[in-house]
């Protein structure tokens, strides 16, 4: 094919005369010559079609328009060649008046006898042909495939390869045939090789690039998609760096320009954006005016969750306005909105805020249409909005209605709009989505020093029957441990913000850091709902059975007899038990803090074999200093086991070190049978933790994505029940404290950290473990 393929020229659709010319010959032969004041006039008694093989007469007939016996102008008949043409079918077309006979001859185009496609390698044939309209066994037409050559070069330069060329050419077959092909010369992937800011006081290149959608090449640049240039992605670059700044105090921000230069090699393009950062502002003072007959403004100022001196952010205003607003509402005072008046304070560099209870519109929701989901039920969108028809309408509330269901996941694109109503007061609400995949099926690969290597297969639907409802199945195994375990959870129960979720569970463990074997299989239920914007509560219950097997000879008495409790070791546990959750992260009004708190509690007793009360705490607070280079992290934790029966808890029960501090092994630290053979560690009832660390950057090249860190990590586990009456068993709160550095590695297969420690306090029978390293990735 490629030999003839040079042969073959390039064809270009056209009719052998024009029919202007057609048209003065034929006037000349068949008719004397018109004087200026009257128009040529033909009338046809007989119309002759010729050349047409595939498309019938009267088809070709239809397309001309052309009744015999009716007098037709000579514009007519171009009129009549013009509509022939647009049709699409012929690759020429002649009208040839011959007296009281119309001649119209064409020539059909070819069919198109195959389409291949020639040079591409990093795009396979079959993508390729998903995204042109050329078919095989259908018509040729040139205006198509140039259409289609500009489609595959848009995909390849989507791709990063900007100097691709694609150009079609036919090779011509016997029969009225052709040959399709599209000769495409690929080029090199074009990387951003250096992305700058000009313009940038307060925040450095590094900090400023972390921000973005678009990456600069690093390392491994083979592996990563994003640090192609691809132009529609700057635009989304300009509006999260305006909102990175915004959220700072930065009100006077501006992206001024945005320029791409590809290099002489068209192999690189060097990113600079031009900025203006202006003052970074602070909120000045606040205050509230009702003007709102028989509204008292400081019922609203409670609610408030803004002072004086925070840093202004446009989030916050908007949050605050939310909380009056909602306030409003629950005192049955519709129409009444809260408008922020914003007064600037240059000289301080302050914005005073005046928050105006005010008398809105009185406007009516008439109806929610929503449009483009094929898939997705729509009751899921519609739960989204607080307000349905015949509420009250509020522009604030639609926005954020917009936000959840974006923040759904189940589209790619969704629009909420309004439009007036069928009355003056009434507006319809018009919500466009475009759905995307929402299914997922991952292969994963993990290691840890801990834990060794291991596989994991994964499989999850978030929105399962276009119901909003999610379902997920895991199976993990590394060395010493394997977990499956499935679940199901319906985000809208009763059609409120009501979560609930079931799922069954079943795990082994061979560690090679203790003398025995572990085994749970169970299911559980849980329900959570939102208390404020920031914190959930959850209620959950338990019901599974717990066996202790395989205590090796040697091995502490205490596991021994903990191994004979039950059937073979194995006891049922039914615990219910309920979760606080506290997250400031959730609302972003501080960009670069946050604070999440965790506090839950489990009874067991509701029927099984144990009687319990379980308690755990987490607290973790995070903030980003020295304009966002350097990460600061504090985190504490801790539990306490209180059992209430006769039996004392047993191992399976109790809170061991792994992963609570580092420098210390599995089971490393903390209460240890010192006069058995296996010197076992026993865990404990007791465990608290605090885990100082920072992430700063080494100095190296950004694009390596590597930075450092340093920790310091104090912690201990204590306690027993049973200790045999023997001073062999140190149970005693003993804090262990460990310092460290660590590499971290944000590779494009995962992410790795490297932690080099040493433990500074221990026991003389503690296990160090002064390297971890841990990768995970999925594909």
């Amino acid at each position: 094919m490629k030999s003839e393929r040079r042969k073959a020229s390039r064809r270009r659709p056209g009719a052998k005369a024009l029919v202007a010319a057609v048209f003065i010959g034929a006037a000349g032969v068949c008719t004397p010559i018109l004087t200026p004041a009257f128009a040529q006039v033909f009338s046809f008694s007989n119309v002759v079609v010729e050349g047409n093989q595939r498309v019938d007469a009267a088809t070709i007939l239809s397309y001309a328009g052309i009744s015999r016996g009716a007098q037709v102008s000579a514009g007519a008949l171009n009129d009549a060649y013009q509509r022939i043409m647009a049709s699409g079918l012929f690759e020429a077309v002649e009208i040839t008046p011959q007296g009281s006979t119309l001649r119209i001859a064409v020539r059909e185009y070819p069919f198109v006898n195959l389409i291949n496609f020639e040079g591409n390698r990093a795009l396979k044939d079959e993508d390729l042909s998903k995204i042109i309209q050329s078919q095989a066994r259908r018509a040729y037409s040139p205006s198509r495939a140039e259409a289609d050559a500009a489609a595959i070069a848009e995909i390849y330069r989507v791709r990063g390869r900007i100097a691709a060329t694609v150009e079609p050419k036919i090779i011509r077959r016997d029969g009225n045939r052709v040959d399709l092909v599209f000769e495409i010369t690929e080029g090199k992937v074009v990387e951003i090789e250096r992305l700058s800011f000009v313009g940038n006081r307060a925040f450095s290149d590094r900090r400023l690039r972390q921000v973005l959608e678009t990456k600069q090449a690093g390392l491994l640049r083979q592996l990563i998609q994003r640090d192609t240039f691809v132009a529609e992605r700057l635009e989304i670059d300009k509006q999260v760096l305006s909102d990175f700044y915004r959220s700072r105090g930065y009100i006077d921000f501006q992206v001024l320009d945005v320029s791409a230069e590809v290099s002489r090699e068209r192999d690189a393009t060097f990113v600079t954006f031009t900025i203006r950062e202006g003052l970074s502002y602070d909120i000045g003072t606040v205050t509230t005016v009702s003007e709102v007959e028989g509204v008292n403004a400081a019922e609203f100022v409670a609610v408030q969750k803004i002072r004086s001196g925070q840093t202004w952010n446009p989030a916050l205003i908007d949050n605050n306005i939310t909380r009056m607003e909602n306030l409003a509402l629950r005192k049955g005072l519709n129409f009444v909105r809260v408008e922020p008046r914003l007064t600037r304070d240059d000289r301080n560099q302050r914005v005073n805020i005046e928050f105006a209870i005010v008398r809105g519109e009185r406007v009516f929701v008439e109806r929610i249409d929503i449009e483009g989901n094929a898939t997705t039920l729509d009751q899921v969108v519609r739960r989204q909005f607080r307000s349905v028809e015949g509420d009250p309408f509020n522009p604030r509330e639609i926005r954020q209605s917009a936000e959840r269901i974006r923040a759904l996941g189940f589209f790619s694109d969704a629009q909420v709009t309004t439009e007036p109503g069928s009355s003056a007061d009434q507006v319809v609400v018009n919500v466009d989505v475009d759905e995307q995949p929402t299914g997922s099926l991952g292969l994963g690969l993990s290691y840890s020093v801990a834990s060794g290597m291991g596989a994991n297969i994964s499989f999850s639907e978030a929105n399962f029957l276009g119901r909003g409802q999610q379902i997920a199945f895991s199976l993990s195994t590394t060395s010493d441990n394997q977990n499956s375990a499935f679940s199901f959870t319906e985000p809208g129960l009763l059609g409120r913000d009501l979560r609930f979720s079931t799922g069954i569970f079943y795990r082994t463990s061979e560690s090679d850091y203790s003398d025995y074997n572990t085994r749970n299989i169970g299911l559980n239920f849980g329900l959570a709902f939102p208390l404020t914007e920031e914190s959930s509560l959850g209620l959950t219950w338990r019901l599974s059975q717990d066996k202790l097997y395989d205590v090796l000879s040697g091995s502490s008495e205490i596991l021994q007899r903990e191994q004979a409790q039950g059937k073979n070791g194995a006891l049922i546990t039914s615990a219910l038990g309920y979760n606080y959750e506290f997250d400031n992260r959730i609302t972003g009004l501080n960009p670069d803090a946050g604070f999440l708190f965790r506090f839950g509690q489990e009874f067991g007793g509701l029927g099984g074999d144990r009687e319990f009360i379980s308690s755990t705490v987490f607290a973790m607070g995070e903030r980003r200093v020295l304009a966002g280079d350097v990460t600061l992290r504090a985190i504490v934790e801790g539990g306490y086991l209180h059992t209430l029966g006769d039996e004392p808890s047993r191992v399976l029960d109790r809170f061991s070190g792994r992963g609570k501090i580092r420098g210390f092994e599995p089971n490393g630290y903390g209460p240890r049978d010192l006069g058995a053979d296996n010197e076992d560690a026993l865990g404990g009832n007791a465990f608290a933790a605090m885990r100082l660390e920072a992430e700063f950057p080494l100095g190296l090249p950004e694009e390596y994505g590597i930075l450092g860190g340093a920790f310091v990590d104090v912690g201990s586990v204590w306690s027993l029940d049973d200790n045999i009456g023997t001073a062999l068993v140190d149970d005693g709160f003993k804090p262990r404290v460990a310092v460290g550095v660590s590499v971290l590695w944000n590779t494009p297969i995962g992410p790795l950290r490297f932690n080099f420690s040493k433990a500074v306090k221990k026991e003389d029978y503690d296990k160090e473990q002064n390297f971890d390293l841990t990768i995970q990735t999925t594909f």
